[in-house]
């Protein structure tokens, strides 16, 4: 069975392809915002749970927020 990694965070990318800002992605799913940036900038992970109600949200997929590695 392969390895399967998360990479960097697209969480930027798709708030922007989604036509919001962090603050309202905070505001929507009552995440502070310091905790929208940290994921932002990839000094943190997500949980799953948060990475499907931010999908939930942003109306993408959860696989959508990560790069992913296969090895």
């Amino acid at each position: 069975m392969p390895n399967i990694s998360r990479g960097r965070c697209l969480l930027k990318l798709r708030i922007a392809e989604a036509k919001t800002t962090q603050a309202q992605l905070a505001r929507r799913t009552g995440y502070a915002p310091q905790q929208i940036s940290n994921w932002v900038n990839n000094r943190e992970k997500m949980s799953y749970e948060a990475a499907v109600f931010c999908s939930y949200v942003l109306d993408c997929h959860a696989e959508d927020l990560y790069e992913w590695h296969f090895s």
